[in-house]
């Protein structure tokens, strides 16, 4: 018996079949598990499941009783890199389960990549290789630490079977991951019923996510109900990519079928973090006009919500819909000074202050090239860190006189009350990272000795930060 016994549900299935295929996982050759999600998975009532257990709901994927009997492939559609795909869905990928978060009653989804094929996979293996789910467990573990909204990778298992990729030495490792997600309903999942001038399932696809996730922007009005529903989104998704330009990532795929309609970040494939500031910085090799480099990622996201917009055209007035992404540019601003304020450990600060603090900080980070995340953690509480700031290997950086706004700005600003300045990782010279070059010292071992040792110490360094920034998962309350 778990302490907290997990909410099931299959609600997603109540949109029909004209939202998804009913689908059969691989079956694979090995089930290794490499990672479990323990706070996490204690949040949905699955903290008890023994090892054994664990792998046949999420190696094998015997059902959860109470969610699907079967797992569900997704339909949508998409732009990607701004070209329209009629032919995506879940293509190495399902629905397997949906839970309750039993902190906040969120109902969430249990997602896969690697899982097989399905109808839309398009001639693809629908495998996932082992280092492309280390990297997603990875990324996403640094996010949360970092307080970016993002789906969660909750279990990663190799599956014993070995896939030939263009893009990295085949043949290479497979895994299966699963990720924890509040929803996987995407602006592609609109753009599909538009395409196909099915404006019945357009509404009902409406309807089931405002009531499924997001009940506030009800209207009972229709056109009202669409108007709400873009406002929501566009909040959402505005604050989601502010997080990113605070935290210094780079998604690198920012494909209408990428963006979760709930502003949830997910999907990792071709991440990167910055080193020091650099507009042009792009994660994908393959995104050689840098449509999605690190300084593109606002306007990436005010395209993809306007073809949000297009797919309700048919529900309501062009010139409310229009008025509705005005705001965007206002959210993003805010969001960004927001997070920008939460990453530094600072308490809020009249408008004129906070305004004139992330003109400068911004101005310092992108003139001086220093490190990014070092900047981050050496001011981490504002001035009450200058002695340790002193110290820190970047200290050069701060004499300069390009920092001196910075410092100026900083006068006017406390720690947060709950900024915990006193935590053992701010004591350490340096913070933890996430460059690209880390990741590849972190397989390189696990190609060649299946030693994962410093993956697991990467992962309890990214646990620190979290506990020091107050972004760890809490425990389901006691009753």
């Amino acid at each position: 018996m778990t302490a907290h016994a997990p909410r099931l549900s299959r609600r997603h299935a109540d949109l029909g079949p004209a939202f998804y295929d009913v689908v059969a996982p691989a079956r694979f050759p090995e089930t290794i598990l490499r990672y479990r999600n323990d706070p996490w998975a204690a949040r949905i009532g699955l903290g008890d499941l023994s090892e054994e257990a664990w792998i046949a709901h999420f190696g094998r994927f015997e059902p959860l009783p109470g969610s699907f009997p079967e797992p569900l492939a997704l339909r949508y559609h998409g732009h990607q890199f701004r070209s329209y795909n009629p032919d995506l869905g879940d293509g190495r990928g399902f629905l397997y389960a949906q839970a309750h978060d039993l902190a906040d009653g969120r109902l969430l989804d249990l997602g896969t990549k690697g899982s097989g094929q399905t109808p839309w996979s398009r001639g693809a293996d629908g495998r996932l290789t082992l280092k492309g789910g280390l990297r997603e467990v990875l990324a996403t573990a640094m996010l949360e630490a970092q307080g970016v909204n993002t789906s969660k990778s909750f279990s990663l298992i190799e599956t014993g079977e070995a896939l030939e990729r263009g893009d990295e030495p085949s043949p290479t490792r497979s895994a299966v991951l699963v990720r924890l997600s509040h929803g996987h309903i995407r602006i592609g999942s609109f753009q599909r019923f538009l395409a196909l001038d099915e404006p019945d399932a357009l509404v009902r696809l409406l309807d089931h996510t405002i009531t499924t996730h997001m009940p506030e922007l009800w209207r009972d009005d229709l056109a009202d109900r669409a108007v709400a529903f873009l406002e929501g989104v566009s909040g959402r998704v505005a604050r989601t990519g502010a997080q990113w330009m605070a935290a210094g990532f780079v998604h690198g795929v920012l494909n209408t079928d990428n963006i979760n309609v709930t502003g949830e970040s997910f999907d990792y494939g071709p991440w990167r973090w910055l080193p020091h500031s650099d507009p042009d910085f792009t994660a994908a090799y393959f995104d050689s006009q840098g449509l999605y480099a690190y300084g593109r990622q606002p306007e990436a996201l005010f395209w993809n919500l306007s073809r949000l917009a297009d797919c309700l055209l048919p529900l309501a007035d062009q010139t409310r819909l229009e008025a509705a992404l005005k705001g965007f540019g206002p959210q993003l601003q805010d969001a960004f000074a927001e997070s920008l304020f939460a990453r530094l450990g600072l308490g809020p600060a009249e408008e004129t202050a906070t305004h004139r603090f992330v003109a400068v900080f911004w101005r310092f980070l992108a003139e001086s090239r220093a490190p990014f995340e070092q900047t981050f953690f050496d001011w981490y509480g504002g001035l009450a860190s200058l002695e340790r700031a002193a110290r820190s290997p970047a200290a050069a950086f701060y004499a300069s006189e390009g920092f001196a706004p910075v410092r100026e700005a900083l006068g006017s600003l406390q720690p947060a009350p709950d900024a915990r300045l006193d935590h053992p990782y701010f004591a350490a010279p340096s913070p933890c990272t996430l460059l690209i070059d880390e990741v590849e010292a972190i397989w390189a071992p696990i190609a060649q000795a299946d030693d994962w040792s410093l993956f697991r110490a990467k992962l309890a360094a990214i646990d620190a930060m979290a506990q020091a920034y107050g972004t760890a998962p809490e425990p389901v309350p006691t009753a």
